[in-house]
């Protein structure tokens, strides 16, 4: 790939607690993620995460602040993507997997367990949490 594609994370909060999924799939498999994935051609962030949101864990979210964005190369792979992230709050549902192929597991975790799992996060998620972004007291 020769292009920089625009990712979105949703940081989906609740009670103190991030929500993660434990990708599967073409980058990233069996690390630690967000929910999230490729903005589309005309679509708001904030209208990707909320969409994100319902197709990977049936959970119906509203976008209540823009938290900034990294820069994620991944040579390794051939990828470089800008991923911007957004605070969510859930509205409705309880998280499921919706999309197995694209996730195996789903945990809600503090940002102290982020830290300690850091080695384990794709790694938008480790640039987001380096880069300060999960300050809960913004979200």
């Amino acid at each position: 790939m020769t292009e920089v594609r625009v990712g979105v994370g949703a940081v989906v909060v609740d009670d103190g607690r991030v929500l993660v999924m434990r990708r599967a799939g073409a980058h990233g498999a069996g690390q630690w993620g967000l929910p999230g994935g490729h903005q589309e051609f005309g679509e708001s962030p904030e209208r990707t995460a909320v969409r994100e949101v319902a197709e990977e864990t049936g959970l119906v979210v509203a976008v209540t602040a823009r938290l900034g964005f990294t820069d994620d190369p991944m040579p390794d792979i051939g990828r470089h993507y800008v991923t911007l992230f957004l605070a969510c709050s859930r509205i409705t549902g309880e998280p499921r997997l919706m999309e197995p192929e694209k996730a195996t597991a789903l945990d809600w975790l503090t940002v102290d367990e982020l830290r300690a799992r850091r080695n384990e996060l794709f790694v938008p998620l480790r640039h987001c949490l380096d880069d300060g972004l999960l300050d809960l007291e913004r979200v």
